[in-house]
């Protein structure tokens, strides 16, 4: 009975959230509440919840500071010239946007923080992606696509804890799943690119110029080459709207529309009065090391950006009300984001407290036929993909993964090829609804959940199945 009400409130939250019918932290909050009721465990409701409040406070002080963080950083103009790099890159070009925005999430992911993946990935790309009225749940998707393929690094997660959950060295699963790895991110890449001709497809072709204003100053433009022979002259303002799609006579409706949404791209507006190009070097040396301190685990991540938020405050800001000024800046994003951590605190709260977890761990090992059994590293791959997106991480590798390897082992499946296996479902728990980080994605980049989870679902499950199918291919699994 535990089984069915579990996978009946996984089911209803998702539908609900994707019909649009409520909202993510309303329905987080209230539907495992009255799924609480229904198993008759309502009185121990409270518990549940302080529970899954309690085991996931630190990741949401964590969120919090590393926004605060990240939104300073930004502010102070530390990444304007990754930004300027990729704009270089893109082009104006969407197909090369799409493509820029998985590499960039992939070469960020390597400190293994996906907020931190998601924060920077977002705050350069999203001007070009508003501007070009690109989709951006193509961002979105991408984005999570690329950093849970990187995952899977050793200091990511997934895989110190199935080196943790077996008893391995972490080293001897990762290293042989490189080739593995290597060919789902190319995949992901390959996508983008997909992605990105379809977006340059809706849009029409643009292209990116540079001109000369009164001051003798360069400034970057973007010119719509409308497809009715328009020679595409009128230029727009730096990431301009241009849909390209129309004559020469449209660009002036294209110009007034870019400047309502000016207040949407300050933070690559080049004369902003928060830049600090004097304490760049201090910054960038901050910021490095508080990332070697995080992959090096000198202190609890939450501590790090605890002490890194207030440090780069105080040095970049050293007046009290300026202090005051940024944190009110960045606290729409704290507020909404810490609020889907706690709201989700509920959910897991409720999945872990009632038992629906295990009946549910139980039931999916016990269907696997006993024919099954050799190839349980197999099973185990293709069981990661649903196990690890309905449920945490720390569910899976330590509640289910045991499970999984004990199985295998009776027909000779070694533990290395279980713990490799169960890393191939990364990509789609990235957007699990019980990943705090997915939702710093989708807050950023203005996307509703569950239109981000209709989009990326379907590609996230199938990069994953490439992962595998290369796992297989190469011997790795």
């Amino acid at each position: 009975m535990l089984t069915i009400l579990g996978f009946a409130m996984i089911a209803t939250f998702l539908v609900l959230i994707m019909l649009k019918k409520m909202s993510p932290i309303a329905a987080l909050v209230l539907i495992p509440a009255l799924f609480c009721v229904f198993v008759g465990k309502g009185a121990k409701l409270g518990d549940y919840v302080i529970d899954g409040v309690t085991s996931l406070a630190p990741t949401a002080a964590m969120l919090m500071f590393a926004i605060v963080y990240f939104g300073v950083m930004i502010d102070v103009g530390l990444f304007d010239p990754i930004v300027r790099g990729i704009l270089k890159f893109c082009k104006a070009d969407p197909l090369r946007i799409v493509v820029g925005t998985a590499l960039l999430a992939a070469i960020v992911s390597l400190d293994g923080d996906g907020s931190t993946t998601f924060m920077i990935t977002v705050s350069a790309m999203y001007p070009l992606y508003k501007r070009l009225k690109m989709s951006l749940v193509v961002m979105t998707g991408v984005a999570a696509m690329a950093n849970g393929v990187m995952n899977t690094l050793p200091w990511g997660g997934p895989t110190a804890r199935a080196a943790t959950a077996l008893k391995l060295d972490a080293s001897d699963i990762f290293v042989p799943m490189i080739p593995a790895l290597a060919v789902g991110l190319l995949f992901v890449i390959a996508l983008s690119y997909v992605l990105g001709r379809r977006e340059r497809a809706r849009l029409g072709t643009l292209t990116l110029d540079e001109v000369l204003v009164e001051e003798k100053e360069t400034e970057t433009v973007l010119v719509g080459a409308g497809a009715g022979g328009s020679d595409g002259k009128t230029p727009v303002r730096t990431g301009g709207s241009g849909s390209g799609t129309g004559s020469g006579t449209d660009a002036p409706d294209e110009i007034d529309h870019a400047d309502e949404d000016d207040d949407d791209f300050q933070g690559l507006d080049p004369q902003r009065a928060t830049l600090r190009p004097r304490l760049y070097w201090f910054n960038a040396l901050l910021t490095v090391t508080l990332l070697t301190s995080m992959i090096m685990e000198w202190l609890p991540i939450p501590v790090l950006f605890l002490l890194g938020a207030a440090l780069a405050l105080s040095v970049n800001f050293p007046h009290i009300p300026d202090q005051r000024a940024r944190l009110a800046a960045h606290a729409d994003n704290v507020l909404n984001v810490s609020g889907m951590v706690f709201a989700a605190a509920v959910f897991t709260g409720v999945l872990q407290g009632t038992g629906m977890v295990d009946h549910m761990a139980t039931w999916m090992v016990d269907v696997i036929p006993a024919g099954m059994g050799p190839h349980m590293a197999l099973v185990t791959g293709v069981l990661s993909l649903p196990l690890t997106y309905f449920m945490s991480n720390d569910g899976f590798y330590f509640g289910v993964l045991p499970v999984l390897a004990e199985a295998g082992a009776a027909h000779g499946v070694s533990p290395l090829e279980m713990a490799r296996a169960s890393l191939v479902g990364q990509p789609l728990h990235m957007s699990s609804p019980l990943v705090p980080a997915v939702y710093v994605l989708v807050g950023m980049a203005k996307v509703e959940f569950g239109d981000h989870t209709k989009f990326v679902v379907k590609w996230a499950a199938l990069t994953s199945l490439v992962i595998l199918g290369a796992g297989i291919l190469f011997g790795i699994i």
